[in-house]
């Protein structure tokens, strides 16, 4: 069994405007305690620092799991 509840991979959404509303949908419908992986082709670093401490303030713990310079994965653990 994966580490992970759920895993995304934005760059295969299509439209590009549909990767947030996505990314949100899945973190909301973790429990506490669960994991999803995210998987971008560039840095998501803005995600956690501008769009996550909005939509979802002290939810959330998030780190690299590969950091480029082809693939960025982050695990996200829902912590509330």
């Amino acid at each position: 069994m994966s580490e992970f509840s759920s895993r995304v991979d934005i760059r295969e959404i299509s439209p590009h405007q549909d990767r947030y509303p996505t990314v949100h949908r899945t973190f909301e419908s973790l429990k506490t305690g669960e994991k999803m992986e995210l998987i971008n082709d560039h840095d998501t670093e803005p995600i956690f620092k501008y769009k996550f401490p909005l939509d979802f303030p002290d939810q959330y713990e998030w780190s690299y799991l590969e950091k480029g310079p082809k693939v960025w994965r982050v695990t996200i653990t829902k912590i509330k």
